[in-house]
């Protein structure tokens, strides 16, 4: 008999958020911890990020999870200009509609 797969249902989802996870203290920061599956497949988020440095994540939804990069200089609104984007960890789908602010010495925290 061929092994089963693991569904979202079993824990698979949360895999690869570990990272994101191990990062942050959630009884110290507003972030949302991940929860089980419930969105809208393709969801993508453009957002400030007023950290160490300002810059703007790049959140794209795949696979249960948004795949993330931080855009060092800002989104450009000139055709062809480019920026570069740094991947980071992947974040719960919840951090969609995530705004505040994430305490001074927390990973990703403001100035």
């Amino acid at each position: 008999m061929a092994p089963r797969l693991k569904t979202a249902k079993t824990g698979a989802r949360n895999k690869p958020l570990n990272e994101y996870v191990r990062k942050r203290d959630f009884t110290r920061t507003p972030e949302p911890a991940p929860k089980p599956a419930s969105h809208a497949a393709g969801a993508f988020a453009v957002q400030k990020h007023a950290a160490r440095r300002l810059h703007y994540d790049l959140r794209l939804e795949l696979d249960g999870v948004l795949k993330s990069w931080a855009v060092t200089r800002g989104p450009s609104l000139t055709v062809g200009e480019k920026r570069l984007a740094v991947r980071t960890e992947d974040h719960p789908v919840e951090y969609l509609d995530f705004e505040g602010n994430i305490p001074k010495g927390e990973y990703g925290g403001g100035r």
